[in-house]
């Protein structure tokens, strides 16, 4: 018998058949979530001149060589105004947060630091040079590039782009992810279940992790188990970055999605991989049309979309494309062995007093389960022929907390 492919050289065939899709335009205010095609390069400098960073006065810290010392006020600076005159010895200038120093000024001292008496003002706290001052250039100047490429913009990083006055930023175009459901049993949630019939969650799921994780997917409606039928919607599905079929991909007399494919001209690059849940897992390819077939459990679709789907994503999007990082945890109970498949448990992750992490597998672990999915916190990562662990032990974890778009 043929060895079954491992996740890692599954994991690898799937991204090396992806490349960076091309760059488009989209406005600032629209770029949250998106992925940078291109470095931004900021088109003016932050503070564009020595600021206040305090309501107060403007000085000559050399002016007030001790205190109380009095000043004369000569003017003032409010935000978005300025005093355009050298500050003489002796004078001073009522400043306002956010705006420019008066030439000659080194120094603000805070209102509350002085006494105010008409045009004399007493200063009661010894100024420093440079204190309370936002100097010209200290965010960022001209031409700098803080956003690197490939990165995912937060808020965070729109609000940067927005202060460095670029309204528009270069981005790559979002994954198109067309996703197909199979099935004689399948019906849409809310429509009538008959006796031999299920609710399809999977094609959903899918939908909702694309949209998560940076793509434009297309769900299609269910395929009933008829030839032409699932060719023509494969057909359809080839136009698309990427088609994710759901069910009918393994060798049974039901199983249509691989004859479909084969049907079309498609190469099946592998199916079946050493993993639980996920183990009939489909590759195929044909010119530029990329299939990823998963299987049609729920659960084994969850996982096999966040091992193969996200990182084919992220390829797309001019990311590396790695498998989920993992992290150490502490085992809270006994496991046995494992056997020659890749095991992502379904558990719950718990932070101990010492900040370390804790994982318990749920007792049942069947890959039909939504709600043990739903229950678990992480996934407990259990390498082939792992032998069996004591509590206590230091294990893998994918922590399913931090994933992008509540996964």
């Amino acid at each position: 018998m043929t060895p079954l492919l491992s996740v890692r050289d599954a994991h690898g065939r799937v991204v090396a058949a992806f490349d960076k899709l091309p760059a488009e335009t989209v406005s600032v205010a629209d770029a949250a979530g998106r992925v940078l095609a291109e470095p931004p390069r900021a088109r003016l400098t932050q503070p564009p001149a020595d600021l206040s960073a305090m309501d107060g006065y403007a000085v000559r810290a050399e002016d007030v060589p001790a205190v109380p010392t009095t000043l004369t006020l000569v003017g003032q600076a409010p935000a978005g105004g300025s005093y355009d005159h050298a500050l003489k010895p002796g004078e001073t200038v009522r400043i306002f947060t956010g705006a420019p120093l008066p030439m000659g000024a080194d120094a603000i001292v805070i209102q509350e630091d002085t006494k105010a008496e008409g045009a004399k003002i007493t200063v009661l706290d010894p100024p420093r040079i440079g204190r309370h001052i936002r100097k010209a250039g200290l965010d960022f100047t001209a031409g700098d590039s803080p956003l690197a490429t490939g990165r995912t913009l937060t808020t965070r990083d729109v609000a940067l782009a927005a202060a460095m006055n670029l309204p528009w930023l270069s981005v790559h175009r979002k994954p198109r992810i067309a996703i197909l459901s199979t099935g004689d049993e399948l019906v849409l949630p809310g429509e009538p279940v008959g006796r031999n019939q299920i609710v399809s969650s999977s094609g959903i799921a899918v939908a909702a992790l694309v949209r998560a994780w940076g793509g434009d997917p297309t769900l299609f409606d269910i395929a009933r188990d008829d030839a032409r039928l699932i060719e023509d919607r494969i057909a359809a599905g080839a136009q698309h970055d990427l088609l994710v079929t759901l069910g009918g991909a393994s060798v049974g007399d039901h199983d249509l999605v691989q004859a479909a494919l084969k049907a079309q001209g498609f190469d099946m690059d592998f199916w079946r991989i050493a993993m639980r849940p996920g183990k009939p897992l489909m590759f195929a390819a044909k010119g530029r049309a990329r299939v990823l077939g998963m299987p049609g459990n729920p659960v084994s679709t969850m996982v096999c979309a966040l091992l193969f789907m996200k990182p084919a994503m992220e390829r797309m999007l001019g990311q590396p494309g790695e498998l989920v990082a993992t992290q150490p945890a502490r085992l809270a109970v006994d496991v046995k062995a494992n056997d020659l498949r890749e095991d992502y448990v379904r558990s719950k992750l718990t932070r101990a007093a010492d900040g370390g992490l804790t994982v318990e597998p749920h007792p049942v672990q069947d890959s039909s389960m939504l709600s043990v999915l739903a229950w678990s916190s992480g996934l407990l990562v259990r390498s082939p022929h792992d032998p069996a662990r004591k509590a206590g032990d230091t294990v893998q974890v994918i922590d399913l907390s931090v994933l992008p778009g509540g996964y």
